[in-house]
């Protein structure tokens, strides 16, 4: 590349310099998407318009480099952080293959090519395969916007991209290695020791670390500056012993996986902030590297990056289309793996820059200025190439979802979920086991209620219950979930609950356990029995010891017949997205009847699901799991109604064997939906308050007519 121009550019003052990269950030899309290319383009495009090689109004300074450096750290993270771990353990072999595939078909073809066609010296070569062997993710914010983040294919794209990347890495440092004093084994065996001793102390210390900050600090700021500092330690020490620090990035964001749910507040943050300012940024930083009048200046470079290009993409290519002629895949995922992994950006300019610093005498550096902007320059090319391959095969792959709908997966669900809150200290996390457990595609908004009792503090009361909605309904909007409050009077708190569940047209009741044992000693409370015993929907009901982003598995006690209830698939259906969003393992223990049609369940509808199943002969043996609950655990109780099919005597003792056997535990009680109604379900709220007044009437009458 070119010495940069000294001429000054137009624009100096840090203000503006970034008052001009908000008005790329958001106005690249609305052009782009006029002239419907991807707006990834565009943010390059224009970094290429406004940097010192374009019109230069702005300098490619320090701040470019940081943020710039942050958005690539963002993209690979978030591709972790987007990573079915269970998909990859259970495809594992298809990783690897695409992996070794997308790493040396372009690599083979472009060493070749760079020896017979360019005349390079074989290190020369070997440098230029080592560029085209590696890929940066840089269409994957397109995968993110159309919710394609845990497609198979995507999935392959990002596992063999770092697949790809740690073997070009480790390559170059073999490479850099041979010119230095220090070659050789001990080279080689302090580089595995040091590569061992990062990946070991990262699984160890980083999810213990986490799993300690979540449960003592739940500040929103707090949380992601933490997630933060941990992507940059990683980064800064992958750095240090010889890798990129995208490999760091990439490998905290396996790790924190299972530590921040997709559906969580936090997250969404993640998200938002790197797309909206990180992302971009790095995106216009890669096009002010990128100088078009060496094209003109130079007509060599035009030979060098064409075939630089060509091959390296044809290289990526075949890799994408055997990979998916192998593994059975269709020609959209084909085109999606093509897609992502054709992409070349800054990674390329630091390998090329570590061969200009490798000299092959006194004044020759291993990589001339011609191969620098010829690598340059290429970069553009296949960043175009990918974009719009990316786009392309997202749409294609939408389209046949739509077209070829899952039998299994109706779009009849009738779900709208309840939140009942009254108690500050647990309203939050029970909206988030609501969002946790809530179906994502239907995207229905959730009742938000909460009952204040018809005396003297009603109004207090009421405007508590105001305040604390109001606090719920941020929490939601920050993972973009649309909440409708309810504050209503009621004499009895039951039938407040139970009346606003069938105003509003709810399927199910998410509400925690008291906390205040002040008001009552007794195990349900003032008045969880008369809602459970008045309405035959799903009741959830849950204490927390904990905050549910740390729990590591989920234990189950399912009653024998329970598989006959006709609320068994969705009580079912909930912990399996539960356990889905969390990434933990869960056990249920059962009758072999109930526990069989739980497995053909998981197995068709959740895959993902790391599930396992214990024999249980008798709900007697329900004390005996006490000893397996440890305290990163919840243990969830499907119980059942007196009368119904599921229900046994042994129910009867389920409040005093959970006192005495599972107290300062993660709790989960489910009553799920029975067969009938009550005689109140059959009406509608009006005549609901009239029966109610009519039967006060009648006992009044009743009395009066007896004491004469």
């Amino acid at each position: 590349m070119e010495t940069a121009s000294n001429i000054t550019p137009l624009i100096q003052d840090p203000t503006m310099i970034f008052f001009v990269v908000l008005l790329i950030i958001l106005f690249a899309p609305i052009v782009m998407s006029k002239l419907r290319i991807p707006h990834i383009i565009g943010m390059v495009l224009a970094g290429v318009l406004v940097g010192q090689h374009g019109l230069n109004i702005l300098e490619r300074g320090n701040s470019f480099e940081v943020f710039g450096q942050v958005g690539l750290y963002y993209i690979m993270f978030l591709a972790g952080m987007e990573m079915d771990l269970e998909s990859v353990k259970k495809n594992s072999k298809r990783f690897i293959i695409f992996g070794l595939l997308t790493c040396f078909v372009p690599l083979i073809l472009t060493y070749v090519m760079s020896i017979t066609v360019l005349g390079y010296s074989q290190r020369a070569s070997f440098l230029l395969g080592c560029i085209m062997a590696s890929n940066t993710l840089v269409a994957y914010p397109i995968v993110g916007r159309y919710g394609l983040g845990r497609n198979s294919s995507v999935m392959l794209s990002v596992g063999s991209s770092m697949i790809s990347l740690f073997m070009a890495l480790v390559m170059l440092a073999g490479l850099a290695g041979l010119f230095s004093d220090e070659s050789g084994l001990t080279f080689w065996l302090l580089f595995v020791l040091k590569f061992t001793a990062f990946c070991a102390g990262s699984v160890l210390i980083i999810p213990r670390l986490t799993r300690y900050f979540l449960r003592r600090y739940s500040d929103a700021v707090m949380q992601y500056i933490f997630v933060m500092a941990i992507m940059f330690l990683s980064a800064a020490l992958s750095a240090l012993i010889g890798l990129e620090g995208i490999f760091g990035a990439f490998f905290s964001g396996l790790i924190l996986n299972r530590y921040i749910p997709h559906v969580s507040s936090l997250m969404n943050r993640i998200e938002f902030i790197g797309n909206a300012l990180f992302i971009p940024f790095f995106l216009i930083s890669v096009g002010m590297l990128i100088n078009l009048h060496s094209l003109t200046t130079d007509p060599e470079v035009w030979g060098i990056m064409f075939l630089i290009a060509f091959f390296g993409t044809f290289g990526k290519a075949v890799a994408a289309y055997l990979s998916a002629l192998l593994f059975r895949l269709t020609k959209a995922d084909g085109h999606m793996m093509f897609g992502l992994t054709s992409a070349h950006a800054a990674g390329a300019i630091a390998m090329v820059m570590v061969g200009k610093r490798l000299m092959v005498g006194p004044e020759t550096p291993l990589a001339d200025n011609n191969m620098l902007n010829g690598v340059v320059i290429m970069i553009l090319v296949t960043c175009i190439i990918s974009t719009l391959m990316t786009d392309y095969a997202s749409r294609q792959i939408i389209f046949s979802e739509n077209a070829h709908p899952n039998p299994n997966k109706s779009g009849t669900d009738d779900e709208k979920i309840m939140v009942c809150v009254k108690y500050p200290e647990i309203a939050p996390q029970l909206l988030e086991l609501a969002m946790l457990v809530r179906n994502q595609k239907l995207n229905n908004e959730l009742v938000a209620l909460n009952v204040v009792y018809d005396g003297e503090k009603s109004n207090a009361d009421r405007e508590q219950g105001i305040q604390l909605l109001e606090k719920l309904q941020q929490q939601a909007s920050a993972s973009e979930v649309q909440v409708q409050p309810q504050v209503r009077l009621a004499t009895n708190i039951a039938n407040g609950i139970k009346h606003a569940f069938r105003e509003s047209g709810c399927s199910e009741v998410v509400m925690g356990m008291h906390v205040h044992t002040e008001v009552t000693t007794k195990f349900w409370g003032e008045f969880i029995q008369s809602l459970y015993n008045g309405l035959n929907r799903q009741i959830l009901l849950m204490r927390f010891a904990q905050p549910l982003s740390t729990l590591r598995r989920i234990q189950v006690a399912v009653p024998s017949r329970a598989e006959f209830e006709p609320g068994f698939h969705r009580w079912l259906e909930r912990l399996c997205r539960f356990a889905g969003q969390l990434d933990c393992r869960i056990e249920f223990h059962g009758r072999n009847e109930s526990l069989s049609l739980i497995k053909d369940f998981i197995d068709s509808q959740h895959p993902s699901v790391r599930a396992d199943y214990t024999y249980m002969a008798h709900w007697n043996e329900l004390p005996q799991l006490a000893g397996n609950i440890g305290n990163d655990h919840l243990f969830v109780v499907v119980t059942a109604r007196k009368g119904t099919i599921s229900y046994k005597n042994a129910l009867d003792r389920l409040p005093d064997e959970l006192t005495k056997y599972f107290s300062g535990t993660n709790l989960m009680i489910i009553f799920p939906d029975q067969y009938g109604d009550t005689k109140e379900d059959n009406m509608s709220f009006t005549e609901a308050q009239h029966h109610e007044e009519n039967s006060i009437y009648d006992t009044l009458l009743n009395w009066f007519k007896k004491t004469r």
